[in-house]
């Protein structure tokens, strides 16, 4: 078996670069395509000298469907209405889809599950193995802790992020509430501003924070009487979360159709 050849939705983009830049440095998989939205000024340009890995004679194209044929797996992580359209599509080529996006809605939650019926859907808040070993070690502490003990989770990225909470924040968010077994649903508290009153037992937090060039700070911490529990991710690097997406796709690579997640890949 070859390399496993790897396409970048959303390619131009920071984290589509260092999508690409970690493909290329990953041993048995290789660059095979890149994809853009039409009208976007990265069209036609190679995609490794946009990467800055030097030329690799492949063009960024805005004909996902085209790329898709040509390739065994792709790295989404654009928007929800794009990464719906690429899960049908991905569905249709019998391919892999890794997922990275995150503001997903509910629709559109339904409509990759739907897809993962006929692909290889691997799906995620957070691709780093750092942050879904929080997540393991939230789910258990939450699980061993009853609700007299407050859940808060605080997230901060940089500026120019569009969703809030994070994604991660989310991700974060349903490890305690798996942990606790509730819906957490029923127990999110997005915001507070104003005369709200004391806060309701067994409610689960989020604050989110946004400013300069943070690449993603979260903390979950479980307050009680008289003592503190925090439990923090800090990342440094955008790399980590490429190298993780690679590590998904190559782990997909020969599976069945289904609707998997950084848990499965990483076998916690």
């Amino acid at each position: 078996m070859g390399n496993m050849k790897i396409a970048v939705m959303g390619a131009g983009g920071r984290m589509g670069r260092e999508l690409i830049r970690s493909v290329h440095a990953i041993d048995g998989c290789a660059v095979g395509g890149g994809v853009e939205q039409a009208g976007s000024p990265f069209l036609g340009q190679d995609v490794g000298a946009l990467a800055g890995i030097g030329e690799l004679g492949i063009a960024i194209s805005d004909d996902a469907l085209d790329v898709m044929t040509k390739v065994d797996a792709i790295l989404d992580f654009t928007a929800p209405a794009a990464t719906v359209e690429f899960a049908g599509l991905a569905a249709n080529a019998r391919i892999v889809h890794v997922i990275g996006t995150t503001g997903l809605r509910p629709e559109h939650e339904s409509a990759i599950e739907a897809a993962a019926r006929h692909a290889t859907i691997i799906k995620a808040g957070n691709m780093s193995l750092g942050v879904n070993l929080l997540a393991a070690v939230t789910r258990r502490v939450a699980e061993a802790l009853d609700a007299d003990f407050d859940i808060e989770i605080v997230e901060m990225h940089h500026r120019h992020k569009v969703d809030a909470p994070s994604g991660t924040a989310l991700m974060l968010g349903q490890a305690a509430a798996d942990g606790r077994k509730v819906t957490l649903e029923d127990v999110s508290v997005r915001c507070r501003d104003g005369h709200t009153g004391a806060r309701r037992r067994g409610d689960i937090g989020f604050q989110s924070l946004r400013g300069g060039s943070v690449v993603g700070d979260h903390s979950v911490i479980f307050a009680g009487e008289g003592e503190r529990i925090e439990l923090t991710h800090v990342a440094g690097d955008r790399g980590i979360f490429a190298r993780g997406a690679v590590k998904a796709a190559l782990w997909g690579r020969g599976r069945g159709p289904g609707l998997f997640t950084m848990t499965d890949v990483l076998g916690i």
